[in-house]
C-alpha cells in the first residue's frame, strides 16, 4: 500500500512540474454594443442619393483590392506600387518581424539552458598556500599530489543545466502576451497598408480634380478671350466704350492667372504620390486625366461585421489580450519558483588524463526561492497591470466608437453631397442662362459689358462648385472604403502557433 501511495505521488509530482497551473484572469473580448443598423442607410436617403448608388447589406464587405472598384488602370498601378516601395509600411512590416521573434525569446523559457565553460589555467600557488597544504611527514598533499613543485595546469570542462518549471504558468502567459503583441503588430501593419493606399487614392483624385479645373480654367480662359475681342471690336466701331475693353482685359488676365496657379497644387499632389509610392519626386511624374462624374458603389455591411474589419480595432484588442495576460505574469510572482540545477564534467591537471573516468565530476539538485517579503512590489505590480488592462479596454471601445462616428460621416456626407451636386448642376444651368441673356442684351447696346462680367464670374464660380464637389465625393468614397476596413478581415492575422514556426506565413 506505501509503494502505491509513494508511485501516487511521484505521478502527481511529475504532472505538477510538466504542466503546473496557470494563474492569472480568464481573458474574454470586451463586450461592445454594436447598433442594428447605420443610421444614415435608410430607404428615405438611400433615394435622395443622385451619383451615387447604396450597396445593400447582402453586397456583403469589400473584397480584396478595394480601390479596383474605381475602375481606373492608372490607380491600381499606383496602389500596386504602394504595397511593394511604401517605406511606412516596410517599417512596421520589420516591426512586426521584431514582435514576432519576441515570441520565440519568450518560448525559449520553457525549456533548461545549458552552457559549458572549457578553460585551460596556468596557475601559481602563493608560498603560504603551499606550506599549509604540505604534510609534516614529506611534503604530500592528502590526494597524493605534489603542491610543493610551484605552478600547474588546471584542466578544464564544466557543463551547467538549469531549468525553472513553469508551475504557475509565468512563461505561458508571456508567450501569450508576446503572441498578442506581435498579432498586434500585424493588425498595425495592416493599418499602416490601408493608410497608405487611402492616402494615394485621396491624393490620386483630388490631382484629377485639378485637371478637371484646368481644363474647365483653359474654356473660360478662351471664352473670356472671345468676349474681349468683341468688346473691342464694338469699341473700334464706336459701339462701345474703352471702359468695357478695360474691364474685359482684367477679367481675362485674372482668369489667366487662376488658370496658372492650378499647377501648384496639382505638383504638389503629384509629388505627394511619389513619396508614398516609395519614388523620388523629381523622376516621377502623372498624364493629366480630369476627375470622372461619380464614383462607384460601396458595401458596407452591418456594424457589427465592423469589429471584424477594422485593423484599428484589432490592434486595440490585441492590447486588451496583452494586457489580460501581463495580469498572469505578475500574479506568478507571488508563488514560489523551482529551479532544477545540474553540473558536471572533466577537470584534470594533466592534459592526458583529462578526459578519463576518474577526471569526472557532477552535481544535481533542485532549489525553491521565496520572496516573504518586498514592500508591496508584487502587489503594486499586479494592480498596474490592471489598470493597464482597463485601460486597453476603453481604448478598444473608443476605437469601435470611432469607426462607426467614421462610418456614419463618410455616408452622410456621400448623400448630403449627391443632393448638393444635383442643386449645383440646376445652378450652373441657371448660370449659364442668365450668362447668354447678358450676353445678348450687351450686344443689343441695352445693358452695360459689366453684366456680361457678372454673368461670367457666376457661372465659373458654380462651375468650379461643381469640380469641387465631385472631388469631395470621390474622397468620402474613399475614406468610407478606408473607415470600412478596406478588404481586410480579422481572420487574416497570423495564428500564435505560427509565430514559432520555422517558416512562418508573412502576415496578410
Amino acid at each position: 500500500m506505501g509503494r502505491k501511495i509513494k508511485s501516487l505521488a511521484v505521478r502527481i509530482a511529475a504532472v505538477v512540474l510538466l504542466a503546473g497551473c496557470t494563474v492569472g484572469p480568464k481573458y474574454h473580448t470586451p463586450s461592445v454594443a454594436a447598433p442594428p443598423a447605420y443610421k444614415e442607410v435608410t430607404p428615405q436617403n438611400a433615394s435622395q442619393i443622385d451619383n451615387w448608388k447604396v450597396a445593400q447589406p447582402n453586397d456583403a464587405a469589400i473584397r480584396g483590392k478595394w480601390w479596383e472598384m474605381f475602375d481606373d488602370p492608372q490607380l491600381n498601378m499606383l496602389e500596386e506600387q504602394v504595397n511593394i516601395s511604401n517605406q511606412n509600411i516596410a517599417a512596421s512590416a520589420e516591426a512586426f518581424l521584431a514582435a514576432r521573434a519576441t515570441v520565440k525569446e519568450a518560448r525559449a523559457q520553457y525549456f533548461p539552458t545549458v552552457t559549458a565553460n572549457p578553460s585551460i589555467t596556468q596557475e601559481q600557488p602563493s608560498q603560504t598556500l603551499r606550506q599549509f597544504s604540505t604534510t609534516p611527514t614529506g611534503g604530500a598533499s592528502s590526494n597524493g599530489t605534489s603542491t610543493t613543485s610551484g605552478s600547474f595546469t588546471d584542466y578544464s570542462l564544466p557543463f551547467d543545466a538549469t531549468w525553472v518549471p513553469d508551475l504557475w504558468g509565468r512563461v505561458r502567459n508571456t508567450v501569450r502576451a508576446s503572441a498578442y503583441a506581435a498579432q498586434s503588430s500585424a493588425a498595425d501593419l495592416a493599418n499602416v497598408r490601408l493608410t497608405a493606399q487611402s492616402e494615394v487614392a485621396v491624393d490620386y483624385f483630388e490631382l484629377q480634380s485639378e485637371d478637371a479645373l484646368k481644363l474647365l480654367l483653359d474654356t473660360t480662359v478662351a471664352a473670356y478671350q472671345q468676349s474681349l475681342d468683341l468688346t473691342r471690336a464694338l469699341y473700334e466701331t464706336g459701339i462701345d466704350s474703352d471702359e468695357s475693353v478695360a474691364q474685359a482685359e482684367v477679367q481675362l488676365q485674372s482668369t489667366e492667372a487662376q488658370d496658372t496657379n492650378v499647377g501648384i497644387l496639382r505638383a504638389q499632389y503629384e509629388h505627394a504620390i511619389a513619396m508614398l509610392v516609395g519614388q523620388p519626386a523629381s523622376t516621377f511624374s502623372i498624364a493629366a486625366q480630369p476627375l470622372k462624374d461619380a464614383p462607384p458603389p460601396i458595401p458596407f455591411g452591418v456594424p457589427s461585421q465592423l469589429l471584424e474589419r477594422r485593423p484599428d480595432i484589432a490592434t486595440a484588442e490585441r492590447l486588451v489580450a496583452q494586457a489580460n495576460a501581463q495580469i498572469g505574469v505578475a500574479r506568478a510572482a507571488y508563488f514560489p519558483t523551482l529551479t532544477l540545477s545540474a553540473s558536471g564534467g572533466f577537470q584534470s591537471s594533466s592534459i592526458t588524463d583529462w578526459f578519463t573516468w576518474p577526471s569526472r565530476f557532477w552535481s544535481a539538485g533542485p532549489s525553491v526561492a521565496e520572496t516573504l517579503f518586498d514592500a508591496g512590489l508584487r502587489r503594486a505590480t499586479v494592480q498596474q497591470y490592471r489598470a493597464t488592462y482597463d485601460e486597453n479596454v476603453a481604448n478598444y471601445r473608443e476605437a469601435v466608437l470611432t469607426a462607426f462616428q467614421q462610418v456614419e460621416d463618410n455616408l452622410a456626407s456621400l448623400r448630403v453631397l449627391s443632393a448638393e451636386l444635383h442643386q449645383q448642376d440646376t445652378a450652373v444651368q441657371s448660370a449659364q442662362r442668365n450668362l447668354t441673356l447678358a450676353s445678348d442684351r450687351y450686344r443689343l447696346g441695352i445693358d452695360p459689358y459689366l453684366n456680361v462680367i457678372t454673368a461670367q464670374t457666376t457661372l465659373l464660380t458654380n462651375q468650379e462648385t461643381i469640380v469641387n464637389l465631385r472631388m469631395q465625393q470621390m474622397t468620402a468614397s474613399v475614406q468610407l472604403a478606408e473607415a470600412l476596413g478596406g478588404g481586410w478581415n480579422s481572420n487574416q492575422l497570423p495564428s500564435p502557433a505560427s509565430f514559432v514556426a520555422k517558416t512562418p506565413p508573412p502576415p496578410d
